[in-house]
């Protein structure tokens, strides 16, 4: 006789009575350990990390249905200025709470704020949908679309960044120029800047290590006070949730020695901007599916499609990847940022670099357009995406760039925010990769900006037209 199978119902309520027993065993071992307090949040589409307090109790019953957060974090701009365009919320919705959901695989100690853990949340519609707007959620669903094809996606962030010998109130009393940097000199790589600056480099080491994020690499780059730290590869969400949470890290982190630290893509008009390059692979069966012998260079089919999507959309997803009017001052000849939608093997000059060929563990994409701006979720999320895309298009590869990929040409990148969210308007493919409700929302975010840069007048208008028009 077969077996009677139990009423849902009831299979619901003992799942939900195991969930809320995991919850409380949660919450206790937090106590046992002397915790005193929660910091929760999620990041918006800018990529800051909108949260709060909350007590261990409220923790316990956020973790067990959820908690109220307002939805202004996705109608507002990265000043907290409310937007006149949007449709995910509004004056005309009465910005009322939105879902948050806890994620307790993202739990953390915060080593510099003894007896506080931090913990992320995803955000959910009215209908209990991913919310359009939430760039965690819209990376969860690109990777699960990853996992239905059979692969499981690494990636790997690496971020440059400006440091100064200012603070959060000096840099806003000197109206955010003429900082002073932490070092002087173009010294990349250099051995003796990052001796001298051994105390904060063991420190942002250390308590990276101590918070979860792992880095492999951290040294100078080319210019006063740059530096660049290279997180740990892993899965694309972890790798994601890491990157994001380093670039809040490091601003509460240099705080504590009276410095600051920039992100821009490009904070010096003389100088270099900073990368925020993605490297990233494929694996199937514990495999890197990037790597086949019989390949050229031991490039697979798989990532020649995958690099052949990437190539394909480059040019019209560049507004997911400069998502700032300060990303393009970067795109200019001469700077390492690349200028047209181009790939090759072992060369910088390119928007899409092959590292590694004929290594069949080590064998990968670096994502060069990206600067250290971007938001991690939604700059994975687009890469990932668009490899697939070109993965399920069967999409060719395209001829390689040998030596100095150019400038110009039909694949020329986009030198402004207002022609790339224009080109991102269009693509039907981005609608179908990341969804039509994301793009229609993050679109109206960058025409905001647009229209915002629109308004100001810049110091380079007042020094040219001031006395002489």
């Amino acid at each position: 006789m077969a077996t009677k199978k139990r009423p849902a119902k009831k299979d619901s309520a003992q799942n939900q009575s195991a969930a809320s027993s995991k919850q409380a065993q949660i919450v206790s071992a937090l106590r046992e350990d002397g915790c005193q307090r929660a910091k929760i949040g999620g990041f918006d589409v800018d990529g800051v990390l909108r949260g709060k307090y909350v007590s261990l109790d409220k923790l316990e019953s956020a973790l067990s249905k959820g908690f109220g957060f307002c939805d202004v974090i996705f109608g507002w701009d990265i000043g907290d200025v409310l937007y006149d365009n949007a449709q995910v919320t509004g004056w005309h919705s009465g910005y009322p709470d939105v879902q948050a959901v806890l994620a307790p695989e993202t739990l953390r100690q915060i080593p510099w704020e003894p007896g506080v853990v931090a913990m992320l949340c995803d955000f959910r519609d009215p209908d209990g949908n991913d919310h359009p707007a939430c760039p965690r959620s819209l990376l969860k669903r690109v990777v699960a679309r990853a996992e239905a094809m059979g692969f499981t996606p690494y990636f790997g962030v690496e971020f440059e960044f400006f440091l100064f010998q200012e603070d959060r109130d000096t840099v806003v009393e000197k109206d955010f120029r003429g900082l002073k940097p932490l070092d002087p000199g173009m010294m990349g790589y250099s051995w003796v800047r990052t001796g001298q600056d051994a105390d904060l480099m063991a420190e942002i080491w250390q308590l990276c290590s101590e918070f979860g994020i792992r880095l492999e690499a951290l040294h100078t780059e080319t210019g006063p006070g740059v530096y660049e730290a290279a997180i740990t590869y892993n899965n694309a969400l972890e790798a994601a949730d890491q990157a994001a949470l380093f670039k809040t890290t490091l601003k509460q982190l240099v705080h504590r020695h009276g410095l600051a630290v920039t992100f821009m893509a490009k904070p010096k008009a003389d100088l270099p901007g900073t990368s925020g390059h993605l490297h990233q692979s494929l694996w199937n069966n514990g495999k890197n599916a990037f790597f086949d012998p019989k390949g050229p260079q031991g490039m697979s089919e798989t990532l020649q499609r995958y690099i052949g999507g990437q190539m394909q959309l480059m040019q019209s997803w560049t507004a997911l990847y400069s998502p700032t009017i300060n990303s393009y001052k970067r795109t200019v000849p001469g700077l390492w940022a690349p200028l047209v939608a181009s790939w090759g093997v072992e060369n910088r000059t390119c928007g899409i670099r092959v590292v590694a060929p004929n290594d069949p563990s080590a064998i990968r994409v670096e994502y060069r357009q990206t600067a250290a701006d971007i938001n991690p979720y939604i700059a994975i999320a687009s890469c990932l995406a668009a490899g697939l895309y070109g993965i399920e298009n069967r999409l060719a590869l395209p001829k390689q760039s040998l030596g100095d990929a150019g400038t110009d040409g039909p694949q020329a990148l986009p030198r402004s925010l207002e022609h790339a969210t224009r080109l991102l308007s269009e693509s039907e493919p981005a609608k179908q990769m990341l969804g039509a409700g994301f793009i229609d929302h993050y679109v109206r975010t960058r025409e905001w900006e647009v229209r915002q840069f629109a308004k100001a007048v810049t110091d380079w208008e007042l020094r040219r037209y001031f006395e002489m028009v």
